[in-house]
């Protein structure tokens, strides 16, 4: 069978939906080798995928495990996704907002790989919080609190799990089919029914162009809608960092200042356009009643938000402005690339990662500065990485004369 699927997709032959069923199978069982299962990958992200094998795959890599069913239980059941860029804390905030308006929000979220931080990251930079639940404890969290952010268990898609370590290790991440089934094959086991994916684009982001990132939005939201998904896309930019701070321990403080209703104001908007009610988001965040919320799915997760965050006793560091002028470029990959070299990313999944350090940008692009104004501060434990940091840091700005 396996040679028979490798021809076809070699020579661009689509496959059937049983065809990409007994390939998840033999992947899980191991009557597909891993050299065959990367050479398929190979051979896929060349050739592409139909729109019907992608959803063929999509819910084969879904019905590989278990699913979560929240029988008995009121929603609606609400998810989001993001493909991840730098300072994207949104999850931590949009989640007990949309509790508040009623909705109930099972979260699987994933740590991060490279620049782009990961949910799990930043919660578990908050003492005692514990990203892996069972299904028990899921449905009662549910349905006392309204929301959970925890991690991939086990037997939720446990294709997903093996597929991406292979595309990780043969370099054929960059493949929208499989992006595509690898994120909603996570989100279909969730039981949830509808659906917002945050699609970044820019230099921070995974897809740099915006070609690039509506193929994927388009893919995700077929494949998706294609499941029974009431999908909402959006496409958002990540030219520069969203918010503020980027680091795990800096990202949590930063949303709780925006669930007092004290954030930024482009992280404040971007949560209010995904909620899908912008004008209630903002009248939430404003009250500060999303803010009892987190702090219960902190508490309900055994996280203890009394005590200081993980990470502390860091220095500082400030670059500023060399000339006066109109900011013209924020660069989101180099200021990522800053926090990544201080310690607050990883290279590979078994990597740690530095709770506490990363950076706090004071300036945005538009902005008239000053010479010696701070355009970023760095935060960083004793000597590591500094240097590096600084030279992205400073390499990130550029200041129109004027």
């Amino acid at each position: 069978m396996i040679h028979r699927l490798l021809d076809d997709k070699r020579l661009g032959r689509a496959h059937s939906p049983a065809d990409i069923q007994a390939f998840i199978q033999g992947v899980l069982d191991g009557s597909v080798t891993r050299a065959q299962a990367a050479a398929w990958l190979a051979f896929v992200c060349c050739r592409g995928m139909t729109r019907d094998e992608t959803v063929a795959l999509t819910q084969a890599m879904t019905d590989s495990g278990d699913k979560l069913v929240w029988d008995g239980l009121t929603g609606p059941f609400i998810d989001k996704h993001s493909t991840g860029g730098v300072g994207d804390k949104v999850s931590l905030i949009l989640a007990p907002v949309w509790v508040v308006m009623g909705m109930k929000v099972p979260m699987i979220s994933g740590r991060g790989l490279g620049l782009t931080g990961g949910t799990l990251d930043k919660l578990e930079a908050i003492e005692g919080y514990n990203t892996r639940l069972q299904p028990e404890a899921l449905r009662r969290q549910l349905e006392d609190v309204g929301c959970f952010i925890c991690g991939q268990t086990d037997r939720l898609a446990p294709a997903d799990r093996v597929i991406y370590a292979l595309r990780d290790e043969t370099g054929t991440v960059p493949s929208v089919p499989l992006i595509t089934a690898s994120i909603l094959s996570k989100k279909l086991a969730e039981g949830i029914e509808r659906l917002v994916l945050d699609v970044k684009v820019g230099s921070g982001a995974f897809m740099k162009s915006e070609d690039d990132a509506r193929a994927l939005a388009e893919s995700l939201a077929a494949v998706g809608r294609g499941a029974g998904l009431v999908v909402d896309v959006h496409l958002t930019d990540m030219s520069q960092p969203l918010g503020e701070a980027v680091g795990n321990a800096l990202e949590v403080e930063e949303s709780l200042r925006c669930l007092r209703g004290e954030g930024p104001a482009d992280l404040h908007a971007l949560v209010c356009q995904l909620s899908g009610a912008p004008d209630r988001a903002d009248a939430i965040l404003r009250s500060g009643a999303a803010l009892p919320v987190f702090e219960r799915m902190v508490a309900a997760q055994g996280g203890d938000l009394g005590v200081p965050l993980k990470g502390g006793g860091c220095q500082e560091t400030v670059i500023r402005a060399e000339i006066a002028g109109e900011l013209t470029r924020c660069d989101a990959e180099e200021l990522g690339l800053a926090a990544f070299v201080l310690g607050a990313g990883r290279v590979k999944a078994s990597d740690d990662v530095h709770f506490g350090v990363g950076l706090r940008v004071h300036k945005k692009r538009g902005a008239v500065v000053q010479v010696g104004e701070p355009l970023v501060t760095l935060v960083h434990d004793g000597d590591r990485g500094v240097e590096a940091a600084r030279r992205h840091a400073q390499a990130a700005f550029t200041v129109r004369p004027g």
